[in-house]
This record gives structure tokens, C-alpha cells and sequence, in this order.
């Protein structure tokens, strides 16, 4: 299963309690479903990761379904809410 690094930037920084972690995932879908459950004791984490929008190893993930993104072995995540740049 691939693994690499999400970072988190601004209020995902902040609701998450960290500026980055590492996911085993094959797909963005499973990354974020990870992430959620890691940090199911901080309610504000899905609150502001619902509002995200994601650069996969630098591309814009856009209107994609997030089951479709694969993930790469040391690939990056970068979860932005939308002042730090994301859109939604």
C-alpha cells in the first residue's frame, strides 16, 4: 500500500493539531477517511476538511471524486482551506 505524507495548511493546520502526518492509502478517499478517523476526537477536522480542496504531488484534485485520485509511494498531500487557497 503506498504511503507519503499529508500536510495540512491554516485552519486544517489548526484543527488537526498537526502540520503534517503520513497515509497508507491507494487513493485520496482512503487518505482523508484515515485522516478523519485519527482525528475523530477533534470535531472541527471534518468540519474544515469538508471544505478543503487538495494538491496530489502538485496537481489540483479539482471536481474529481476523491476515490479516483490514486496515490503514489512517497507522494504528497496538500490539504488547503479555502484562505490558504483552496476553492470550494
Amino acid at each position: 500500500m503506498p504511503s507519503g505524507t499529508i500536510r495540512y495548511w491554516a485552519a486544517a493546520k489548526a484543527a488537526a493539531g498537526t502540520a503534517e502526518e503520513t497515509y497508507e492509502a491507494t487513493t485520496l478517499a482512503g487518505a482523508l477517511a484515515a485522516a478523519r478517523d485519527r482525528h475523530a476526537d477533534r470535531p472541527e477536522f471534518a468540519r474544515v476538511l469538508a471544505r478543503c480542496s487538495f494538491l496530489v504531488d502538485g496537481r489540483q484534485v479539482g471536481p474529481r471524486a476523491h476515490d479516483a485520485v490514486p496515490l503514489a509511494e512517497g507522494g504528497t498531500v496538500e490539504v488547503l482551506p479555502p484562505f490558504a487557497g483552496g476553492a470550494r
